[in-house]
């Protein structure tokens, strides 16, 4: 789990910095931190969701599902929140935020997928592996 977490985090903080410095003088201050946030919340909602998967591996059908569907409510629920207080409440620019929130979330879902269906195929199935 906290390899993943690290792998996540760091990737996602370096993919950003390089972004950032690629577009910097094109961006406002506040787009930067728009784009920040965004990408914050993502991968923050990418280790949540491979911590459920990691705390269901081993646990009944009924358990694994709980917590994968039931925590996909509740993230899905979160992300929706944050992007409504981050918009509204924080005033953020919405197009930087969306935009890094959205390819931030897109890119870690595949990886989350390439991860778990790596360990899936190995004989422990245990993503704590990783």
């Amino acid at each position: 789990m906290g390899r993943y977490a690290a792998i996540v985090l760091l990737g996602a903080a370096s993919t950003m910095a390089a972004v950032l410095l690629a577009l910097r003088g094109r961006l406002s201050s506040e787009d930067t931190i728009a784009a920040l946030v965004g990408g914050a919340i993502a991968a923050v909602n990418s280790v949540a969701a491979y911590w459920l998967i990691a705390w269901s591996a081993g646990r009944s059908t009924l358990w694994f599902f709980r917590a994968i569907l039931g925590g996909m409510l509740v993230r899905m629920t979160v992300m929706v929140a944050a992007v409504v207080a981050g918009i509204l409440a924080l005033a953020l620019p919405s197009r930087p935020f969306v935009f890094a929130l959205l390819g931030y979330f897109l890119a870690l879902l595949a990886f989350e997928l390439a991860v778990v269906a790596r360990l899936v195929s190995r004989p422990t199935g245990r993503p704590e592996a990783a």
